[in-house]
């Protein structure tokens, strides 16, 4: 390892580091525009020159270029360099506009900060400047060209980070130019973090412009609800508005960067519809008289017919603290549930995937960049989990290979192999590539192929890719497959690390908690189990709780029908929905940026998120848009939202003081004594892993086969399959109008063959038809995909639920022209 000395100070680092990140270990920052760690060297920009003074490098040079060598003794203050630098710093800023005062950069911009830094404060230039034409790039990202100083940060991000072409450099010399060869929106779903990236005011954060500085807002860590990533944020806040997230650097989860449906999903906190007033009886009332109404109705109920007559629906978007106190409440009474996820294959799904992710398989998303071998199997990366496709990115641009097994038209922005499998036949190419793996490992001759298709050479070419591998990462979807396909994942990883391969586990959960609802959900934990008991009439009140069953349910018209069958309806939430229309009670929570909480993501990792933001309607709503009301009052609407955990604790907190007191302590040991690792929640635990049988293991459910579905496959049927899409189908990103207008409209799609097999044309509308409803939509051709494949998805424009289920085999003559 090198020794050098920088400013005086020795420091020893590892072979290949820049210099320019050795003196950042030292605590020396050298200015920089162009650098970037996860970018690396360019040398564009010249800002980060220092003074070598001995060693085997000499002069002025850029610290970013030069790796540290031996014997170097580097100076950042010598006057050469200084005056380098000084000098370098006023020919970037010949051109720019000086138009801090009306910049959104202003108060966190590197270009005022080095330029300070550096020296330089004459404007000594009195030229006519270069100016350029700003382009429109989509309702996300502000576009101001004058402002650039040539550092190449968006385009090497752009175009080489996350591999999208449409926005990159154009131009020579003086007159560079960044932005799309013609205007329009860009095509990245990470383009946001071109704000992030910018050194200057170049590419601005569109939907927060003229909101605030740094320095007016409220700013606290947090974490990504929309998906099981658990990406790393930083909320800032203004006026009990939440006007803008940028992404926060964890190493381990989502480096430097989020994706567009993380950064401006937050939308839903700030609506003007959200529920902000208590209801009690249909009218609106106080918080306390709503809390005393459900509660007085729940022992009316239980009264009636006994605890076994209330059941408990909760979110795997709601924080650890609330799903550990639903778990016990339930338990205290008992009542039944708690339930999460929507159907029985749903939680089926879940709970095998929880129980086979060990903490020595996870593999986190920031170490899936350093994979040689990637397989996918059933998942769709950018559309349910985005950042997982721009890890695979890092680690193809690194020299891994990936291979997607699925039957959807799934794009990454990387060359990989897809092989479009029809959910049938999955599990047996699945059991083929274990077969193939477990006769490397006896060193035997594999058997003849038992899948019929002469195509399945590529399996044997896998195979033999993976046993020559070192670092191998099977993922595993949660969404279209089935348990089956979720533990043949789990055997493939371990029949490679019987061959000497450190292969690695990852799966996509459904819901940002869902790893935690998993380990706190009842024996049956499915939305259809409650539903069942309401249909029998054995349960009569129904607490919901952050859980919007009428976008998130698959079968409206079922859940309709159970809900009038009810005698109390309770609803906790921060989200509009119809379904508080039909609640008795109705109880607003506090969402994550105003209560806080702790979140356990897919692989496994405890997080938190802290609050940033006190309860109460913003001043957006209640000034219109415009100055705020001039009346004086003591009262901010909405300021009595509770947290979820307090809500349901109010709702059953015993009124005798030593059983309320018994009761509170209860409430906290069932949040404590979450994780045993985790005591107290102790923030140094923040960020390890969670073994799911240090909690007790995961609920066994009743599995739905493979291959079972498969049989039904055989028939003259097509099967349905309701998929996400990465804008337009996660319930609380749909609702950002700043995304809703970046969304495909609804569409759905079939490969070629099926659709002149069925006489139906690219681009007709199509109507399918089942025992629970109809919808109309229209229909694309897409011969990425497999055959035998009708792919809807769960748009928030479309009424998908009346369909009733999010994978089905149906007969082709539902499907017919129509509108």
């Amino acid at each position: 390892m090198p020794k050098l000395t920088i400013d005086k100070r020795e420091i020893e680092v590892a072979a290949g580091t820049k210099v320019i990140v050795a003196a950042e270990r030292l605590g020396i920052v050298i200015p920089r525009f162009c650098y970037h760690p996860a970018l690396g060297s360019v040398g564009a920009c010249r800002a980060c020159a220092v003074a070598f003074l001995e060693g085997p490098v000499k002069g002025i040079q850029m610290s970013c270029m030069v790796n540290a060598m031996d014997g170097m003794v580097v100076s950042t203050t010598d006057p050469e360099a200084v005056d380098f630098r000084r000098h370098v710093i006023e020919w970037l800023m010949l051109h720019h506009p000086h138009d801090c005062p009306v910049c959104d950069e202003g108060g966190h911009c590197l270009l005022q900060d080095t330029t300070i830094a550096g020296g330089h404060g004459l404007r000594r230039y009195k030229g006519t400047k270069r100016t350029h034409r700003d382009q429109y790039l989509g309702p996300l990202v502000q576009h101001e060209m004058n402002r650039c100083i040539q550092c190449y940060r968006c385009a090497r991000y752009y175009q080489e980070y996350t591999g999208y072409r449409d926005l990159g450099v154009m131009g020579i010399g003086s007159r560079v130019y960044f932005g799309r060869s013609v205007p329009g929106q860009l095509e990245s779903p990470f383009a946001g973090n071109l704000i992030d990236i910018c050194p200057t005011g170049v590419y601005t954060d569109k939907p927060s412009r003229y909101m605030g500085r740094r320095w007016d807002f409220q700013r606290a860590p947090s974490v990504c609800l929309h998906c099981s990533l658990g990406c790393n944020v930083t909320v800032s806040a203004r006026y009990r508005q939440v006007v803008r997230l940028e992404a926060r650097y964890n190493r381990e989860v989502n480096g430097y960067f989020i994706c567009d449906r993380g950064r401006y999903g937050y939308a839903y906190t700030n609506a003007p519809d959200r529920p902000r007033q208590a209801l009690a009886a249909g009218r609106i009332t106080a918080m306390d008289e709503a809390v005393e109404h459900g509660r007085s109705r729940l022992r009316e109920t239980m009264a009636r017919s006994g605890s076994q007559s209330v059941a408990v629906i909760a979110s795997s978007r709601s924080s650890l603290e609330t799903l550990a106190t639903v778990k016990q409440v339930c338990r205290l009474h008992p009542w039944r549930g708690p339930a999460v996820t929507q159907t029985r294959r749903e939680a089926a799904n879940l709970q095998t995937a929880v129980a086979q992710l060990k903490p020595e398989f996870a593999v986190s998303l920031g170490a899936i960049t350093a994979a040689d071998q990637v397989v996918v199997l059933g998942a769709d990366p950018l559309n349910e989990s985005p950042m997982l496709a721009l890890s695979l990115r890092q680690a193809q641009r690194q020299g891994g290979q990936v291979t997607v097994i699925d039957p959807r038209p799934v794009s990454l922005p990387l060359p990989f192999d897809h092989q479009a499998v029809h959910p049938s036949r999955l599990p047996a190419v699945m059991d083929r590539i274990i077969t193939l793996l477990g006769h490397r490992l006896k060193s035997t001759a594999p058997p003849a192929t038992a899948i019929a298709e002469p195509d399945m050479a590529w399996a044997e070419a896998l195979v033999r890719q993976l046993a020559a591998s070192r670092r191998a990462v099977i993922v595993c979807g949660t969404d279209i497959t089935t348990p089956d396909e979720i533990g043949m994942a789990a055997a493939m990883a371990k029949a490679l690390r019987q061959l000497d391969t450190e292969a690695k586990l990852f799966y996509t959960l459904m819901g940002a908690n869902a790893f935690t609802a998993a380990l706190t959900e009842s024996p049956d934990p499915s939305i259809e189990s409650i539903l069942e008991q309401i249909e029998s009439g054995s349960v009569r009140a129904l607490l919901v709780v952050e859980q919007d069953l009428w976008q998130c349910y698959p079968d409206r018209v079922r859940l309709q029908a159970a809900l009038d069958r009810l005698d109390l309806l309770i609803v906790m939430d921060h989200v509009a929905s119809p379904i508080l229309d039909r609640a008795d009670c109705v109880i607003p929570t506090q969402t994550l940026y105003e209560a806080g909480g702790h979140w356990i993501n897919q692989e496994g990792r405890l997080q938190n998120a802290q609050a940033v933001l006190k309860a109460g309607e913003p001043i957006a709503i209640s000034g219109q848009g415009n100055h705020p009301p001039r009346h004086l009052s003591p009262r901010i609407s909405g300021t009595e939202a509770m947290t979820a955990r307090a809500a349901i604790t109010a709702l059953v907190r015993p009124e005798d003081r030593p059983q309320a007191e018994e009761f509170d302590r209860a409430m906290e040991a069932a949040v404590d004594a979450f994780h045993p690792v985790i005591i107290s929640l102790d923030p140094r635990h923040i960020g390890r892993q969670v073994d799911s049988d240090a909690v007790g293991g995961t609920n066994p459910v009743s599995q739905t086969s493979s291959r079972a579905a498969a049989a039904d496959a055989g028939r003259d049927t097509i099967t349905l399959l309701m998929v996400d899409w990465t804008l337009g189908t996660e319930a609380l990103s749909s609702q950002a109008v700043a995304l809703t207008e970046s969304e495909q409209n609804p569409a759905a799609r079939m490969h070629p063959r099926e659709l002149e097999a069925m006489g139906l044309a690219h681009g007709q509308t199509i109507a399918i038809t089942t025992d629970k409803g109809r919808i109309a939509l229209p229909l694309l051709a897409d011969d990425r995909m497999a055959g035998g494949v009708l792919l809807i998805p769960r748009h928030h424009q479309l009424d998908w639920q009346v369909l009733g289920a999010t994978r089905l085999e149906m007969d082709r003559d539902r499907i017919s022209a129509g509108t």
